[in-house]
């Protein structure tokens, strides 16, 4: 089946960066948000986030006017009725995406391809809300969007040969590269980057390094674009801790236990580069790195 229209439900940073590059891609791409007034900052954080890609000579103004015509952004779920692919990619917490996939089931099509970006989520258990479990996928894109070549397309028990086909072609025609991933929790990416956040955390709990000399030491000594502190910035704190926890649960080993300072700094609302503050400090509008903020 060929994916001609897209419906994304959540406007965040992730859900934004997704929506950017399937409306460059040349497809309708449908945007939902809870209200209007979210819908509103989703089209905001979109145009900025072009804006900013046209400063660093990344996009042109002709691309920008494309990507904003293929864009249907507002607060009415019932718009996704058209999309061949549906996509959820609101916080990783499994009754509010069970609920958003019960809503979807009964307003698309039967041959719709229902799609998680979740990191951490049973894709077997989301899609245990439909009435065709076989059409459930997950599609793990990884923040930053625009620059991420990679997505894991992740089966869950049910889904079947013809749409994990789909998805394949669908990831193709972003331009990026898809990994086949059998459910596991955290997939592939998760499961193996995030206890390396977590340790890296530990050490600087620890006094072994500051925060600057731990990513320093990772980033250059390992050849990474950005070291473990400042990429649990880029994801967001709240989020690291949440997919921790649950990783914890689901296997119950010490590795993934979320170290005591994210759980300090995510109860005073220090997210990372969202907010301003986290391991470092940022400039919320144009996301740049600017010092350490640890405190301890």
């Amino acid at each position: 089946m060929e994916v001609n229209t897209v419906a994304i439900v959540g406007g965040g940073r992730v859900g934004s960066g997704i929506a950017i590059v399937t409306a460059k891609a040349g497809l309708k791409t449908i945007l939902t948000e809870k209200t209007r007034e979210l819908a509103d900052a989703a089209i905001e954080r979109i145009t900025r986030e072009i804006d900013m890609q046209i400063a660093r000579w990344g996009m042109t103004e002709s691309e920008k006017k494309f990507i904003l015509g293929n864009l249907d952004v507002g607060d009415d779920l019932e718009r996704s009725r058209q999309a061949q692919l549906a996509l959820c990619s609101i916080p990783s917490l499994l009754e509010e995406q069970k609920q958003i996939f019960r809503q979807l089931n009964a307003i698309c099509g039967a041959d719709t391809i229902f799609t998680s970006n979740s990191s951490v989520l049973s894709i077997t258990e989301l899609g245990a809300e439909l009435d065709h479990p076989e059409n459930m996928l997950g599609l793990h894109f990884l923040h930053p969007v625009l620059k991420t070549k990679l997505v894991e397309i992740v089966r869950g028990f049910a889904t079947s040969d013809q749409t994990y086909e789909t998805g394949k072609a669908f990831v193709k025609t972003l331009g990026k590269k898809g990994i086949e991933v059998f459910e596991s929790p955290g997939f592939i990416t998760t499961r193996v980057m995030f206890p390396l956040i977590n340790e890296a955390m530990n050490a600087l709990m620890e006094g072994i390094a500051s925060a600057e000399d731990i990513d320093s030491a990772i980033q250059l000594g390992y050849n990474m674009q950005m070291g473990p502190l400042e990429l649990a910035d880029r994801i967001g704190l709240d989020r690291v801790l949440v997919a921790m926890e649950h990783l914890f649960r689901e296997f119950g080993e010490q590795k993934f236990r979320p170290c005591p300072l994210i759980k300090k700094l995510v109860r005073a609302k220090h997210f990372g580069a969202k907010t301003g503050t986290g391991f470092f400090s940022y400039d919320k509008e144009t996301g740049k790195k600017l010092s350490s903020s640890f405190q301890r």
